[in-house]
């Protein structure tokens, strides 16, 4: 984000629009095809980054674990070139590297 998306620095009116969910004012039906796998892509990524990290243990209830920078690098790389777009979402969510993420998938089947 912008240093300069501050109110103060911009109007109250720009700083309000800039900072609202664009999805949640029109509503993803209302999106281009590319735009709502954008945003599919998009909202797996930001699960896949609730990776179990030892720090949240005590707020999520699941363990801590290491994952390795190239097998974190692997994931997003298939994320975002798409190879794994029929996958659920929930399959992202709180899991190490991308082998889980397909496992977690099989279980929600």
């Amino acid at each position: 984000t912008s240093t300069m998306l501050q109110p103060g620095i911009i109007s109250d009116e720009h700083y309000q629009m800039a900072e609202s969910d664009i999805i949640a004012i029109l509503g993803i039906d209302e999106l281009s095809e590319d735009d709502r796998l954008t945003v599919a892509r998009a909202r797996k990524v930001e699960r896949f980054l609730s990776q179990p990290f030892f720090v949240a243990e005590i707020f999520t209830g699941s363990p801590g674990e290491y994952v390795s920078l190239e097998d974190t690098i692997k994931g997003f790389s298939m994320i975002l070139n798409g190879e794994l777009d029929d996958l659920p979402e929930q399959a992202f969510y709180l899991v190490g590297n991308i082998d889980q993420v397909i496992a977690k998938a099989e279980t929600l089947k």
